[in-house]
């Protein structure tokens, strides 16, 4: 051919025309195949008139002469690769026409000038690859069913993530074979995710784990913390920025441990991180476990749905809280973890609103304290004045007693010494006189009866008068004794209870209301045969002195 011969492929058959040779023409806004180029790949685009001449086996086979020329023409045995490739690209087009909805696992993902190519698999139950082949969502498909998958899943396309997705096979000469995908189903994805939470949920129940941490009593105040997440992740920082004044203060100790949060293995590494952090730890045991991670997309927080790590939770001694993602976010960390926050920032905002509790409490209860201990202090004080009160006044009323039963009893002992004094006086009297009576008498019986013995008679009487009054002599000393001694007596005790009153001290005699009366030259009068009319004497008051003069009590009749 000596022209270019324009084929009708359309817009979907861009590729493939491309891939054989085909050029694009702006002006005609059509492909065509340039001159000299073979046309039998194109067969399914050329244009009716010459559809059977591209197709024709002298075409297939040999050229014709070139008449100008004079050249003979050359006979060719077999087809090109590119003719090859082509039968190949229309037999997959063909067979294809439609997309197919496929399973997939997506091993990679990397987005290039707006197009997203990816690297799918298909994987036993055991985790063997059975099949694997690349995809492309092209820029145009991408920008129409990745933001709708996404709203509709949370999810991200990515490593590890399972897509139900509509693709087409197409063969290329130049790139090969490949799957286009012009279409995602989010309910797959979504039911894929929550069938794994659900299965790794049940086998819990069934193993009576699945509560168990939910059922430990909260920490009724927190002194340690022990917190794994990502390090340097987002979530961390927001955590750390609240925490970091609560452990500034001495209020609360957080030990930090580090583990990734998504990817192959993330779920055995957060698991040997947390072990191996509460094996090291001192002191004290934490008060609760924190796992806290930023926000991302559900096949990232995919990785968390993981048995062995869940378990793990489930049997720890320590209420766990987690942080991970978002309000909309869950994993089933979150359903087996003690207590959930949608985010790191609302865990630490939980642990000091705890925190925050207690010290309100103790705060009132020390004012109670402070409150029921004034009042019993005020209480106590009234009452210990009372009784000094009431002290004082009973002091008073028995040295008042005291003195009237001082005055009384020395005035009964003198009595009582005199009327003794008299007693025996009138004893004595009374021996001596029937001592010399029964004398007189014993003589003149003697006289009369027996004048011989008159001179013995007498001498008996003398002996007898005088052992009677040496006997006489003796009780007399006797009773003189005893009324020395009961004088004595008195005196002691009237001294020892006038020292007692003396004791109270003279500004304390003058405070109860009594005086002392002082003579001129200062002595103190105790009497008043002590004091001669005209004498001038000082009467000492509480409050200060006061002159006076003596009178007789003539003068004041």
């Amino acid at each position: 051919m000596d022209e270019d011969t324009y084929l009708t492929a359309q817009y979907k058959d861009r590729d493939a025309v491309k891939a054989l040779g085909a050029r694009w023409d702006p002006t005609a806004r059509s492909w065509y195949v340039p001159a000299g180029r073979e046309l039998a790949p194109f067969a399914a685009w050329l244009p009716a008139g010459i559809q059977g001449e591209a197709t024709s086996p002298s075409r297939a086979l040999a050229s014709s002469a070139d008449q100008s020329s004079g050249e003979v023409a050359v006979v060719r045995k077999g087809t090109t690769l590119s003719q090859l490739l082509a039968g190949v690209t229309e037999a997959v087009a063909q067979a294809f026409k439609g997309g197919v909805w496929t399973m997939v696992e997506v091993v990679d993902a990397r987005l290039r000038s707006g197009h997203v190519y990816l690297e799918v698999s298909e994987r036993t139950a055991r985790g063997d690859v059975v099949a694997k082949a690349t995809a492309v969502i092209w820029a145009t498909a991408a920008a129409r069913i990745l933001p709708e998958f996404e709203r509709a899943t949370g999810a991200k396309v990515g490593p590890g993530i399972k897509l139900l997705l509509r693709m087409r096979p197409v063969f290329k000469a130049q790139y090969g074979f490949s799957l286009e995908v012009d279409a995602i189903d989010p309910e797959y994805t979504l039911g894929d995710l929550e069938a794994k939470k659900r299965e790794i949920r049940q086998r819990l129940q069934r193993e009576g784990l699945f509560d168990a941490n939910k059922q430990l009593p909260a920490p009724w105040d927190f002194n340690a913390v022990l917190v794994l997440a990502p390090e340097a992740a987002a979530g961390l920082g927001d955590f750390q920025a609240e925490a970091q004044r609560l452990a500034q203060f001495g209020v609360c100790r957080f030990v930090y441990a580090h583990s990734r949060f998504q990817g192959e293995g993330a779920a055995a590494e957060i698991r040997t991180a947390l072990l191996e952090a509460l094996d090291s730890w001192r002191g004290a045991p934490p008060d609760a476990v924190v796992l806290i991670r930023g926000g991302g997309a559900v096949n990232d927080l995919a990785w968390l749905n993981d048995y062995e790590l869940a378990r793990c939770i489930c049997e720890l001694d320590f209420p766990v809280f987690t942080g991970i993602g978002h309000e909309r976010d869950s994993t089933v960390l979150d359903e087996v973890a003690h207590t959930k926050f949608d985010t790191p920032s609302k865990v630490i905002l939980g642990i000091e609103q705890v925190i925050r509790t207690r010290v309100t409490e103790t705060k009132s209860a020390f004012e109670y304290v402070q409150q029921w201990a004034a009042r019993t202090t005020a209480l106590r004080k009234r009452e210990v004045d009372q009784l000094r009160a009431a002290a004082v006044a009973g002091a008073l009323q028995h040295v008042a007693r005291a003195r009237q039963t001082a005055s009384e009893d020395f005035n009964d002992i003198r009595l009582g010494a005199l009327g003794s004094l008299r007693d025996a006086r009138a004893l004595t009297q009374e021996g001596i006189s029937e001592v010399k009576h029964l004398a007189t008498q014993e003589v003149a019986s003697a006289r009369q009866v027996v004048p011989a013995t008159y001179a013995a008679v007498l001498e008996r009487a003398e002996q007898a008068t005088r052992l009677a009054g040496q006997s006489v002599e003796r009780g007399l000393d006797e009773v003189k004794a005893g009324v020395r001694r009961i004088v004595i007596e008195a005196t002691t005790s009237s001294e020892a209870l006038m020292r007692e009153v003396a004791g109270q001290g003279p500004e304390k005699t003058l405070g109860r209301g009594f005086a002392f009366v002082r003579a001129a030259d200062g002595r103190t009068v105790t009497s008043a045969a002590n004091i001669s009319g005209g004498d001038n004497i000082n009467i000492q008051f509480r409050d200060g002195i006061v002159p006076a003069r003596a009178v007789q009590g003539s003068d004041l009749e």
